[in-house]
């Protein structure tokens, strides 16, 4: 029996320097690591677009687009917000160091480059990043309404349950600029002696219904977790339930019929198969004594109007 060879870390290695490119290609590939190799930061860019690597190395000086540069255009791709990027550079000032931590690296090296050093501190980044990993795809899971955010407000990452709630919440696809919005206004606030940072807060400081943001803690330096829930004197759900004979499942969907939702948002939603979602509405149509889909919105509609005067 052929024994499967187990996968090697993908390293992309972007420098401009073919002296520098050969050496470390070399250094890496004895390390166990498979090395991409871009000259630029487009051709990075381009690559990124195809392949997800485990963690970039990139250089910081480099003509055209530089380092800095380079990895803030690469940190707006979504596969690559949370892969690690190493910055090499013969630059030693701190504000050049600040300078790479701020446009998204977790780490710096100057040059030369030490290949013990930096063998030691890939090792570090891949086993922390893939720890993180493990806990987002552990929320994930749990079906959780989490979302991490910077302390300017800028998201982290938010678990696909808490995307979906936003989004439909807010009926836009860009609701999460909204929630970075106002958390940006609440980071602001936070310091003060007298702020309630356990207070719940609304995603609309005018609004009485929709999302509702906690604070749970900090995660890191500069990452911070929220839970979203449902801002309300009296849930929708609740609304529905006291006027008809309905679960509270059933008046989950019945929810989210009423604001104009298919099948397959609901099912996405609420993390259900577009087969329970219509066992659902089966039940929905003979306890409102209704035959269709629009005259149980209308139902809906009705009795969450009638709760808002």
């Amino acid at each position: 029996m052929v024994e499967q060879a187990l996968p090697r870390d993908i390293v992309l290695l972007v420098d401009d320097s073919p002296e520098a490119l050969g050496f470390l290609t070399e250094a890496l590939e004895r390390s166990g690591f498979s090395v991409l190799i871009a000259t630029s930061g487009a051709s990075a860019l381009n690559i990124v677009d195809r392949i997800t690597p485990d963690l970039i190395l990139l250089d910081a000086v480099m003509p055209g687009m530089d380092g800095f540069e380079t990895c803030r255009r690469l940190k707006t791709s979504g596969g690559v917000t949370q892969v690690p990027v190493i910055f090499m550079t013969g630059l030693t000032e701190t504000e050049h160091v600040v300078h790479a931590l701020d446009a998204g690296g977790v780490d710096y090296l100057t040059k030369p480059i030490n290949i013990d050093e930096l063998r030691a501190r890939i090792r570090v980044h891949l086993s922390n990043a893939r720890s993180a990993q493990s806990a987002r795809v552990a929320l994930d899971a749990a079906g959780r309404h989490l979302l991490a955010v910077r302390a300017d407000g800028s998201i982290q990452w938010s678990t696909p349950q808490a995307t979906r709630l936003i989004n439909a919440a807010t009926n836009s696809d860009e609701g999460l600029e909204l929630v970075a919005a106002r958390i940006s206004a609440w980071m602001k606030e936070r310091d003060r002696p007298d702020f309630a940072r356990e207070a719940p807060f609304a995603l609309s400081q005018a609004e009485e219904k929709g999302l509702q943001l906690s604070y749970l803690g900090g995660l890191g330096a500069d990452e911070f977790l929220f839970r979203l829930t449902v801002n309300s004197r009296r849930t929708d759900i609740e609304v529905l339930k006291g006027h008809f004979p309905l679960t509270a499942r059933e008046s989950e969907v019945l929810v989210w019929i009423a604001k104009g939702k298919s099948n397959r948002d609901i099912g996405e939603i609420l993390g259900l198969s577009s087969r329970t979602v219509n066992k659902h509405l089966e039940q929905i149509y003979v306890k409102l004594g209704v035959e269709n889909r629009a005259s149980a919105a209308v139902k809906a509609a009705h009795a969450l109007h009638g709760e808002q005067q």
